[in-house]
């Protein structure tokens, strides 16, 4: 039994693309049963991929077919997607669970995705042994990954390192209040960054009340006036600022007041407005730590450097994943292929033992259990060299000969065990 992969991700095909061929949670009880057998089905936004395995080759071409006619994108050309066979999939699940074939290096979404995809193909009863293997394996892998190094724990975006500089600078979020002010895009980002650390209060502002309203909606924090800026800063512990204005919004004046207020408690302002949107003559005050767009994207530049180092470091990991993976994959085929081995000769054996003394009937019980004795040894010998052969570390490649040489199929190891019946 081989495993297939048949899949598109970011590094194939655009955002355009890629969305055409998803498969929500809901789609795949459905979905699954029509790949015809054992199969598990991962889809994110950064991929779909089918995992398959089956006693024969499977033609890639059959499952980006069967994807087209579930998807639809027969105007996608073939070299969007790609296939891998055998541990070359499993090496790629492995680097897939590891966070390290994701569009962010080391993120941590993709190890739940991996154990959300093999629970559906549980559920849909489109799990064999084979899968199991591999995505529980791959499940461990992803798991000692992040345990083992560094890969994970480099913020590399703008919003997380924003986040993590913050938390650095003031502590426990939980107990930090936040003030938003005229944020875009990236501010939004950051600001429900911190949102989701469990942050106990969030405000915004802007000089337009409207969009002071939107984005406190947008944002779920309370809406306070413009006028009162200087005062929400002396309660505030982190400020979020990335609005489209000409000049600055927050000036020395504006943090004077508020850290007269402070009692010397540290204040973060991240400002990641272009132009910015505070006076960088802040950071002269004391307790007042200042991040603006350059001083996180150095960071982030620094993060992703320091899990790059990491990677090698992961690959070791996912080498000796891989080894032991085929090795079970290798005794999957090597065992029971000893033991048909074993269950012919002896099969064999016996049946010529039969004949034998069917026509030395004058053989006395002593002579009978020598020549038992001796035809078992016989039949030992001969078979510890093919059987070392097979249980070595290169067995795999033998037992296919194996078995056609010694015909070890079910239906004739059958037709040898009746001949021993009817002896």
């Amino acid at each position: 039994m081989d495993i297939t992969l048949v899949g598109i991700s970011h590094k194939t095909a655009g955002v355009g693309v890629r969305e055409r061929f998803a498969f929500a949670q809901e789609e795949l009880a459905a979905a699954l049963p029509r790949f015809g057998g054992a199969a598990v089905l991962l889809s994110t936004c950064n991929r779909t991929e089918v995992y398959l395995t089956a006693h024969h080759a499977i033609a890639p071409a059959s499952v980006i077919a069967l994807l087209r006619e579930m998807k639809g994108g027969d105007d996608v050309p073939d070299d969007a997607f790609y296939h891998l066979a055998g541990l070359k999939a499993a090496r790629h699940l492995y680097r897939v669970a590891a966070g390290i074939d994701s569009m962010v290096l080391g993120e941590s979404e993709i190890l739940g995705q991996v154990r959300t995809a093999f629970a559906a193909a549980t559920s849909a009863g489109t799990h064999n042994a084979v899968l199991s293997q591999l995505f529980h394996t791959a499940i461990r892998t992803g798991r000692k990954a992040r345990s083992d190094t560094r890969i994970g724990r480099h913020a590399v975006s703008i919003s997380s390192t924003a986040t993590r500089l913050a938390a650095n600078t003031v502590g426990d979020l939980s107990s930090c209040a936040v003030l938003v002010v005229s944020a875009g895009e990236a501010g939004k980002l950051t600001a429900r960054s911190l949102a989701d650390h469990g942050v106990s209060k969030l405000w915004v502002t802007s000089r337009t009340a409207s969009r002071a309203k939107e984005l406190a909606r947008d944002l779920g924090g309370k809406q306070v006036p413009f006028s009162r800026l200087a005062a929400t800063m002396a309660d505030a512990d982190i400020v979020i600022t990335s609005s489209a204005a000409p000049g600055f919004l927050i000036n020395r004046q504006h943090v004077a007041q508020a850290m007269a207020r402070r009692n010397g408690r540290p204040l973060v302002l991240i400002d990641i407005a272009v132009p910015r949107d505070i006076d960088p003559a802040v950071r002269e005050h004391a307790n007042v730590h200042l991040y603006d767009i350059d001083d996180l994207q150095r960071q982030v530049e620094q993060n992703k450097n320091a899990r790059r180092q990491e990677v090698a470091k992961v690959e070791r990991i996912i080498d000796a994943a891989v080894k032991q993976f085929g090795g079970w994959m290798s005794q999957r085929g090597v065992v029971p292929t000893v033991g048909s081995l074993r269950e012919r000769a002896e099969a064999t054996r016996k049946a010529e033992i039969a004949r034998t003394f069917k026509r030395l009937k004058d053989l006395t019980p002593k002579q009978r259990d020598g020549v038992e004795a001796m035809t078992s040894a016989i039949v030992k010998k001969l078979l510890h060299e093919p059987i070392g052969r097979l249980k070595g570390d290169d067995g795999e490649r033998y037992v296919v000969a194996v078995r056609e040489l010694f015909n070890l199929d079910d239906e004739a190891l059958a037709q040898t065990q009746d001949t021993v019946s009817g002896a």
